[in-house]
């Protein structure tokens, strides 16, 4: 999984790759762990993919500056990345 760009202002890209079809989870966090935003929760197809997070939360509302972290669950498998929102 890879974030671009990284620090970001107002967007990143965020793509990853999955070896097989399944049900993917990709949310973002907070230093102090809380959900800030989920952006997928499906199931995806064996491949490359991409999704953009536009530096809000679930209800729609601007994040401050900081670091959040994004992580990604397909199956069995989890990663995360740390992302700096500077604005």
């Amino acid at each position: 999984m890879q974030n671009f760009p990284n620090p970001f202002n107002p967007t990143t890209t965020i793509s990853y790759h999955l070896k097989e079809s399944g049900t993917v989870e990709l949310k973002i966090y907070n230093t102090l762990g809380k959900i800030i935003r989920t952006l997928v929760h499906a199931k995806r197809p064996a491949g490359s993919h991409e999704v953009v997070w536009d530096g809000r939360d679930d209800a729609g509302n601007p994040v401050p500056s900081g670091q959040y972290f994004v992580e990604l669950q397909a199956g069995n498998a989890v990663s995360s990345r740390k992302l700096l929102l500077a604005k």
